[in-house]
């Protein structure tokens, strides 16, 4: 890799495991809530992306959206009119990790009995 590149151009390091960056970009707290809700409803005002994920507070939505926007994963659009209306919608490139989380939830729906089966069985320890 090339030094000499500015650091926002530069791929993100993996280590030992190639995933790490995406696990890092798609994985964290709230993103990949935020990411079904927009690939699995479209296009949502702030307001309805809150009321479907009411855990979430504002000021963290917030911050995953401007995140997510700045990592080319949402696209923010921004009408002028009264009240101002400003719209979420995931992009392309968001669209393109829908079958990586149907195969996480189906994952999920086939293996997280064992799973909380194993916790129960070893919270003992």
């Amino acid at each position: 890799m090339n030094g000499n590149q500015p650091a926002a151009a530069r791929r993100p390091e993996s280590g030992p495991c190639p995933i790490t960056p995406v696990i890092d970009l798609v994985f964290g707290r709230w993103t990949t809530p935020v990411l079904w809700v927009l690939n699995h409803h479209g296009r949502m005002r702030f307001t309805e992306l809150q009321k479907l994920l009411p855990d979430c507070t504002p000021k963290v939505l917030t911050q995953r959206l401007r995140q997510l926007e700045h990592d080319g994963l949402v696209t923010r659009s921004y009408y002028a009119e009264m009240p101002p209306r400003v719209e979420y919608e995931s992009t392309e490139l968001a669209r393109t990790l829908i079958p990586v989380f149907n195969a996480l939830a189906e994952w999920s729906q086939q293996h997280m009995d064992k799973v909380l089966a194993a916790r129960e069985a070893n919270q003992d320890r």
